[in-house]
């Protein structure tokens, strides 16, 4: 999945990001400099795009039955620690911001200053994508799996880089995963699905 993601063009990677926003019913968000896109899954997993002005991304996943949710153990320093190496312009979209459906906020006690919490927290630089540095030492530490703790490799299966990305493809998962009473109930669902893909050409 990371390699699918990497070669993948910016553009589409936002287009994904649009569709997969608005198929999940996500209102989108414009912060100071960037644009909010997000995914979940109505079951606690999440994935947050912020795309910003200058052709950078920061991606937060999170997947709370993984080793990384940090969510019962309100540490401030470790969560903020996930985050070094990123950019302070990028953090700064997640630092001191209302929170949300898909980004609880984590409070340093000392300081009542916040941040979003996150399992996976990734950053596009205009040329090509990272793992957070704190991230990967903790995983490294921990002997943890980043891409399955982090939620990255599930909360990412849904926009299916390096993978035919089609209305059919959306609904044929969704037959798969017995969403539909019947063929007519499909077929309803894939006009609607072909009128969301149209939105974002």
């Amino acid at each position: 999945m990371w390699d699918a993601l990497a070669v993948t063009p910016l553009p589409e990677v936002r287009r994904r990001a649009a569709i997969m926003d608005d198929l999940a019913e996500i209102e989108p968000v414009t912060v100071t400099g960037a644009h909010r896109l997000a995914w979940n899954d109505r079951g606690g997993q999440s994935a947050v795009w912020y795309f910003t002005e200058d052709n950078r991304v920061l991606l937060l996943t999170f997947d709370h039955e993984s080793a990384l949710n940090l969510y019962a153990e309100e540490d401030f320093a470790l969560q903020e620690s996930f985050y070094n190496g990123v950019p302070e312009s990028l953090v700064a979209l997640v630092r001191d911001r209302p929170e949300n459906y898909e980004s609880l906020n984590l409070t340093d006690s000392t300081t009542g200053r916040t941040i979003h919490y996150a399992g996976g927290v990734f950053w596009y630089d205009g040329t090509r994508w990272h793992v957070s540095e704190g991230l990967a030492e903790y995983c490294r530490r921990e002997n943890a799996d980043l891409f399955g703790e982090s939620g990255f490799d599930y909360c990412l299966d849904a926009y299916r880089f390096g993978q035919d990305f089609t209305p059919q493809t959306i609904v044929a998962i969704r037959d798969e995963d017995g969403q539909y009473e019947d063929e007519k109930e499909k077929e309803r669902d894939l006009t609607g699905v072909r009128e969301v893909f149209a939105r974002y050409r």
